[in-house]
């Protein structure tokens, strides 16, 4: 088990790396657990640990998205990604996405549903537009500022 600091944006990250096996790694961030995937691993970036390519993954991203390796996460799922990014105000789980790529949407409507610390906070549309890309799916776990939705 390794233990990290890492400051992304000027917010602080506590991260333990549970394990690492091939390539998954359980990891803590912040007292909250997530699996995540190693897309690529920079040789000699840290120590030889295995922690290695989870934490050189962690300073090299800027802001966590569900894209990158946060678990059940679903890039298949991504559309074009065109029109503002709305994203997650704090980490949790997300337990209901209420709309579908290619609706239209108004301000203020519930685009998503994420539990926190055992509340569910509604995550709204910030404008009037459609939906071009939705970036998580019902029980995905992400980290705040982690993309939700684009809406144009």
């Amino acid at each position: 088990m390794s233990e990290y600091k890492f400051k992304i944006n000027g917010k602080d990250f506590n991260v333990t790396v549970n394990s690492v096996e091939g390539k998954n790694a359980s990891v803590t961030v912040n007292g909250v657990d997530y699996n995540v995937d190693i897309e690529s691993r920079s040789e000699g970036s840290l120590s030889s640990s295995a922690a290695s390519p989870v934490a050189a993954q962690q300073s090299a991203a800027p802001k966590p998205a569900a894209s990158e390796t946060v678990s059940g996460a679903s890039p298949a799922a991504a559309g074009t990604g065109a029109g503002k990014k709305i994203t997650s105000p704090l980490p949790g789980v997300i337990i209901d996405v209420c709309v579908k790529e290619g609706q239209a949407v108004k301000r203020g409507q519930k685009i998503a549903v994420i539990e926190a610390m055992k509340m569910e906070n509604d995550i709204l549309a910030e404008s009037d537009g459609t939906v071009t890309a939705i970036y998580v799916k019902k029980t995905d776990s992400v980290l705040e500022g982690a993309d939700i939705a684009s809406i144009a």
